[in-house]
């Protein structure tokens, strides 16, 4: 028990991030701060404020998406999604490329040396002069045919063309083809090749479109191979709704080198892939269904030797899944789904952070431990800003983007940060650090290029790069501290505040009990060691707040108090 008198010291250093639990804060955390970090690039030291955010690019509308793309230093073009339209932009030169793009956030992913973009109605290929469509493969759906049919099936329908193949070994007398398929465009320019020579229609053959027929003037002649196909024929049989299961995506992931598609709305428990190495190739028997009920896809994301698909609460407690590459002696290369032990559904989005497969629940961040060969666990990771990250009105529209060892989760004009480096043990399980600012724009799309943030707006593109010569509130307070001594009065020692900060104007308030804030003094142009006079008696418990509208730092506080008579009641 401490007597009257006794002198005890605090010191508030080796700062961590926030804790708006509300509950017994540590010294070395904040219950309250804005606008402030641990900038890494500058050693880590103490906390300091953000960069602020400084215009690049000007756009009419939203930005809905941005992408840097280039092909080997040839050429560098800045693509941006901007309200329903596309647009590269190359130095000072904006050029519209596209029209038609839904107003929403759009992905984008290169393969050999094009890129591809998905909205959530449109699957586009833009080559660095024209965008279009994504022209589907054509697949050779039947080979080895004879004139009356049968033969092999070989490749299967792709999702986004109508589009088909049939090849056949042609036997010197039949003049009549069937294709493997009735019904077919007849708005379509069939392509029929013998011996690799281009046909014409109505002089060499006509088209029966219904019965799916093509009958030759002359018949071709047989093979000089035995048993070699001969006779190609092209034709398209469009299938409704078959393009807009992929089209109507709004999620992709690449795992082992194909694109993974998910969030159509009319099938939203249903994860589609790509043929390996194939962007514009969707098997229409390559999809799994997540689960037997249909709560939505939320997120995929690729990590661990696998992809992990989260999706919505269910009452089926199974939102977790899990694919992991098999090769299969008849299919080749498959993905089939196992579902997690985790129950836990996800309401906004997730990401693998720096190997940390996390999303985002009704509780705030989650993580999945265990790998695929064992149990898998759910630890929770984002108490230190739960109570303030769920309150927002739009959570489950969050943006998430790595950057500077930071995952950064965007809400409007609002950021909360995970810190891959500040990582404490709250009770069985590692949760992160975090830091919490308010921006000046509401952000609709994130890219990082070369280091730097980029952000989309409802105006533009800015990159939070400003550090001089800017006017931004940051602040950082201290727990509300009593010492030790909850049931005892204090007095602070006049002469034993000493604050280690740097900055061109910073204030120093402090509050004591439930009263408010007070300005001690005002540092102009400091560097180093102050000494604020702070003189308070008879005080239960004492907050100090460092704030400013100016860049600043903070290292190190200490602060003494002397203990003096029990509180009365």
């Amino acid at each position: 028990m401490a007597g009257s008198g006794t002198l005890v010291t605090k010191e508030y250093k080796n700062f961590r991030g926030v804790d708006f639990t509300n509950v017994e804060v540590k010294l070395y955390r904040s219950p309250d701060a804005l606008n402030v970090w641990r900038n890494y690039k500058n050693k880590g030291e103490g906390i300091t404020t953000r960069p602020d955010i400084e215009l690049y690019q000007s756009a009419d509308n939203s930005v809905y998406g941005l992408f840097f793309y280039e092909i080997h230093n040839s050429f560098s073009q800045l693509i941006v999604h901007e309200g329903t339209k596309l647009y590269k932009i190359v130095g000072n030169t904006k050029t519209q490329i596209y029209t038609g793009m839904n107003p929403k956030k759009s992905q984008f992913f290169v393969f050999n040396n094009i890129l591809f973009i998905k909205d959530g109605i449109n699957y586009l290929e833009y080559n660095g002069t024209t965008c279009t469509e994504v022209a589907g493969y054509i697949p050779t759906t039947s080979i080895s045919r004879t004139p009356s049919g049968g033969g092999k099936t070989y490749q299967d329908v792709n999702l986004l063309t109508g589009c088909r193949k049939n090849t056949f070994v042609a036997d010197g007398t039949s003049t009549i083809y069937h294709l493997d398929a009735e019904n077919i465009d007849s708005d379509f320019n069939m392509v029929v090749k013998v011996n690799n020579v281009v046909k014409t229609i109505t002089t060499d053959y006509t088209v029966n479109y219904t019965r799916g027929e093509v009958t030759f003037t002359t018949a071709p002649a047989a093979p000089d191979t035995d048993g070699q196909d001969n006779v190609e024929i092209t034709y398209r049989k469009t299938i409704t709704g078959h393009r807009d299961r992929i089209n109507k995506c709004t999620m992709l992931e690449v795992f082992d080198n194909r694109v993974f598609f998910s969030g159509n709305q009319d099938y939203p428990n249903v994860l589609f892939h790509s043929s390996l190495e194939n962007p514009r190739y969707v098997s229409d028997l390559d999809y799994y269904n997540e689960g037997m009920d249909l709560s939505p896809i939320k997120a995929l994301i690729a990590g661990n030797n696998a992809l992990w698909v989260v999706k919505e609460p269910s009452q089926s407690n199974n939102t977790v899944f899990y694919h992991i590459p098999t090769t299969d002696s008849e299919y080749g290369q498959i993905y089939p789904n196992s579902h997690s032990n985790i129950a836990t559904g996800c309401i906004a989005t997730g990401i693998n952070f720096n190997d940390d497969i996390v999303f985002f629940s009704d509780s705030g961040m989650e993580s999945i431990t265990g790998d695929i060969t064992t149990e898998q666990l759910l630890s929770h990771k984002s108490i230190m800003v739960d109570s303030k990250l769920l309150s927002e009105t739009n959570y489950s529209k969050m943006i998430l983007e790595e950057w500077e060892g930071y995952l950064l989760v965007f809400i409007d004009k609002k950021v909360f940060l995970a810190d891959s480096r500040g990582v404490f043990t709250n009770v069985d399980h590692n949760e992160y650090e975090w830091f919490y600012w308010e921006l000046g724009k509401s952000v609709t799309c994130t890219r990082v290029k070369n280091g730097v943030l980029y952000l989309g707006t409802t105006d533009g593109i800015y990159t939070l790069t400003k550090t001089t010569n800017l006017t931004i509130n940051s602040y950082w307070t201290t727990p509300f501290d009593e010492f030790g001594y909850p049931q005892m009065q204090k007095i602070t020692n006049k002469r034993g505040c000493v604050a280690d900060m740097e900055g061109e104007k910073i204030k120093v308030d402090v509050k004591v009990d439930n009263k408010p804030f007070v300005t001690i003094k005002e540092y102009t142009n400091t560097k180093g060691y102050v000494v604020p006079r702070v003189k308070k008696k008879k005080w239960k418990g004492i907050q100090i707040k460092f704030y400013s509208d100016k860049p600043f730092s903070l290292y190190s506080c200490t602060l003494e108090s002397y203990i003096g008579s029990y509180v009365k009641r």
